[in-house]
């Protein structure tokens, strides 16, 4: 099980993208001995006019005439939207288009997510609003759009798709406990229908193994669809949680 470079949990300055233009991020096949495609940071292929910074992910092999699902990634604390291709390059080069906003708060060597009201309704609109400019341009399967994160940013990535159950075909957190308060499940009803994902180290600090079992507790309560992955190591990001969120989520999208 490959630990991801250090680079995706922190990065080393900040971004440069201009505030109003995503990046777009498209691999290219490349003659390697290890058979991989080399990354290319292209110039931006989507517009956009939301506030958040954002990077776009066009699958290796991009074919107009198919409905995509969208993976909407949420970077954990200390890193940026630009931590989306290596993310991409473990999940899937080929079964999604993906996006990643930048964190709504500032925090060193990077931005992250806070669950103060402000921040929860500035992360709704990041979201929402990168997935509508990327409906606008690219061929995406509207039932088919998947909330996910790491760290901070798999939290919150949880409590949007709690919000709003309707506009998601799954949620999943990796080493990011669920968020507590402000009435997360008062759509419960709606949130029993959503399958939701909990990923965590068993050593991990974020995320500890007896949060996880609480948090699947209440979910198992409240009637929800839920799938627990754990592995071995402490807050690590790895390979294996990001093939299993493929996974995952190509069940879904199969079924």
């Amino acid at each position: 099980m490959q630990r991801l470079p250090i680079a995706l949990a922190k990065s080393s300055s900040k971004p440069t993208t201009h505030p109003l233009v995503p990046t777009s991020v498209v691999p290219h096949a490349a003659s390697r001995n290890d058979g991989g495609a080399e990354w290319a940071w292209s110039e931006p292929a989507v517009a956009t006019t939301t506030s958040a910074p954002t990077a776009t992910f066009v699958p290796q092999g991009y074919e107009p005439g198919y409905a995509y699902p969208l993976l909407v990634w949420l970077h954990g604390d200390g890193a940026t939207e630009d931590s989306l291709p290596e993310v991409m390059r473990h999940v899937s080069l080929r079964n999604f288009v993906a996006v990643a906003p930048r964190g709504v708060r500032e925090v060193a060597e990077g931005y992250g997510w806070r669950q103060n009201q402000a921040a929860i309704e500035a992360a709704e609109d990041a979201v929402f609003g990168a997935i509508e400019e990327l409906q606008g341009h690219l061929n995406i399967h509207r039932r088919r759009v998947f909330v996910c994160g790491s760290g901070s940013g798999g939290r919150m990535a949880m409590r949007i798709a709690m919000a709003s159950p309707e506009r998601f075909a799954g949620a999943a957190t990796i080493d990011g406990p669920l968020p507590t308060g402000r009435r997360l499940l008062s759509r419960v009803n709606d949130v029993r229908q959503l399958p939701l994902m909990l990923a965590a180290s068993r050593q991990s600090l974020a995320y500890p193994e007896l949060r996880v079992c609480r948090d699947l507790s209440l979910l198992h309560t409240a009637g929800c669809r839920v799938a627990v992955r754990l592995y071995p190591g402490e807050d690590d990001l790895t390979t294996a949680m990001l093939a299993d969120l493929n996974r995952w989520a190509m069940e879904i999208v199969c079924g």
